[in-house]
């Protein structure tokens, strides 16, 4: 039997503790950089196997996952570059354009970005009933991100809401179209929320609705198509929604289509275990984690933010 994986885990924080909790039960031996009192705690707490105070510190490994605040991702990326191991890294692959760009283009087969919302169930059935044609053709995908607080302050929230929006749209249409138009959220600062639409001209279109000061809490995804409508309503429901008929048919019945309610963050460091030990590459590769940081950039310039 192959012996346990050996990985680093660069940052354990709020988030990180829990990638650290998935990884040690998915039988990884993991080693983790955690310069911090707070951090350390966290991978004690969690079972990792050797904690270290500084990334020049970690031993040789097999492949490292990145958790560092997402204004650090760049730098914490490029540092682990010359180790020429694979790379996970949270969403977003990082919160500037150029060094978005840079990454693809030098680690383009071994850099993967942490889209746990390309693993949930619920994106999954709606991207088979996008792709499959069993409702028709696609008209528009409209996505909700709302909530009344914000836990990650390294960034304002639209950096870090906004790229699941994103990655959704991207697994269920198999693209994220371009924007068309954008504006900042009025029911709190400017940067905490915004909505954008994309599409082009004869394509999908897409709506997106994001907030991190908005008094409802909701996490949903629509899909429209020419012969009904399915809508995951909430991340952890058991089943979607699907209005089988035509979009402007208010009698069409609601149907509950099943699935399995699992877990994202562990179905993705699952992923990658898979492939450190010869399986298929992770979701999201470094060309399309760079395309989604061209995207928010796009889509905040247009909303009359600083990107």
């Amino acid at each position: 039997m192959r012996e346990a994986p050996h990985l680093g885990l660069i940052g354990c924080g709020g988030w990180g503790k829990l990638i650290l909790r998935d990884l040690k039960a998915l039988g990884a031996k993991v080693t983790c950089v955690a310069p911090g009192e707070r951090s350390r705690a966290n991978a004690v707490a969690n079972g990792a196997d050797h904690i270290v105070p500084t990334l020049d510190e970690l031993p040789e490994v097999e492949g490292a996952v990145v958790a560092t605040p997402s204004d650090s991702h760049g730098a914490v990326l490029l540092s682990l570059l010359p180790r020429n191991i694979p790379l996970f890294v949270e969403k977003p692959l990082t919160s500037d354009r150029a060094t978005a760009r840079l990454l693809a283009e030098k680690a383009a087969d071994r850099l993967f970005v942490m889209d746990k919302w390309r693993y949930h169930a619920g994106i999954e059935r709606i991207a088979r009933f996008a792709k499959s044609g069993e409702i028709g053709d696609v008209l528009g995908l409209r996505l909700y991100r709302l909530g009344w607080s914000m836990t990650h302050n390294e960034v304002d929230p639209i950096w870090n809401l906004l790229p699941h929006d994103l990655s959704i749209c991207l697994h269920v249409l198999g693209e994220v179209p371009p924007v068309a138009t954008a504006f900042a959220d009025g029911l709190g600062p400017a940067s905490s929320g915004l909505v954008a639409v994309l599409g082009r001209d004869g394509g999908p279109r897409v709506v997106i609705e994001t907030s991190a000061h908005h008094p409802v809490n909701r996490r949903s995804v629509i899909l429209s198509c020419t012969n009904g409508t399915v809508t995951l309503n909430g991340s952890f429901d058991d089943h979607l929604i699907l209005r089988q008929g035509s979009p402007n048919d208010l009698n069409a019945p609601e149907v509950e289509v099943a699935i399995q309610n699992n877990m994202p963050l562990e179905a993705e460091l699952a992923a990658f275990l898979r492939h450190l030990n010869g399986g298929p590459a992770p979701m999201s590769s470094a060309a399309e984690g760079a395309a989604i940081v061209e995207h928010v950039c796009d889509i905040r310039r247009m909303a009359g933010l600083p990107e």
